[in-house]
């Protein structure tokens, strides 16, 4: 990715899904990890740092509109920039 752009602050509440309300473009042009009760996850959908959940696929399973089924874990959250 390109280090010279400044990095925008990482919202609480961060979606992949670009018709999301919750969608941050600027955030996506740098890598970003999240960590959920202390191990490092790089499939998560959807998370938001004060609840306290992220959104993960539920295996190869697709909703009526073939998006992935998402299921919600409820922990710790932390996300960095790498």
């Amino acid at each position: 990715m390109n280090e010279s752009l400044p990095r925008p602050p990482l919202p609480d509440h961060l979606s992949i899904d670009a018709n999301s309300p919750h969608h941050v473009a600027a955030v996506f042009e740098h890598e970003i990890g999240i960590r959920f009760n202390d191990k490092e996850r790089s499939d998560v959908e959807e998370y938001c740092i004060s609840e306290g959940w992220i959104k993960v696929p539920a295996g190869k399973t697709l909703d009526r509109k073939g998006k992935p089924l998402l299921l919600k874990l409820k922990g710790r959250v932390d996300a960095f920039y790498r």
